[in-house]
């Protein structure tokens, strides 16, 4: 386990993001944005890992990574199956934990989706 290490300062500028959502899902995203950064409201910001703790627990973080990066690139996992040849269930199975990537599989998947393999390892 990695030494602890000083905290960031969270007093650093804060960018403002436009975005165009769906009415329903407007104060479910409020609610998101104050949970994630409460640098916004005053409050001392988290690190990524406790973020990582809240939300995700019980998932490996390249299961994540993996999910995250698709929907950045807009990608259905039949859509990534199509590009990287992987069959779109062993995809889905990656993304909820079941299946490891491996290394050749995350060399495929980080080219379709523009990242470092080793992010998916």
């Amino acid at each position: 386990m990695p030494a602890p290490m000083k905290k960031r300062r969270t007093d650093r500028e804060l960018v403002t993001l436009r975005l165009k959502v769906h009415p329903a899902n407007v104060e479910r995203i409020k609610r998101f944005v104050a949970a994630v950064e409460p640098a916004a409201n005053g409050a001392d910001g988290i690190t990524a890992d406790q973020f990582y703790a809240k939300h995700f627990t019980g998932q490996p973080e390249w299961a994540v990574a993996l999910r995250g990066y698709r929907y950045r690139e807009d990608l259905t996992q039949a859509q990534l199956a199509e590009l990287t040849g992987i069959p779109q269930r062993h995809i889905s199975e990656m993304e909820n934990g079941k299946r490891p990537i491996g290394k050749e599989r995350a060399r495929k998947l980080a080219v379709v989706l523009n990242a470092d393999y080793r992010l998916f390892l």
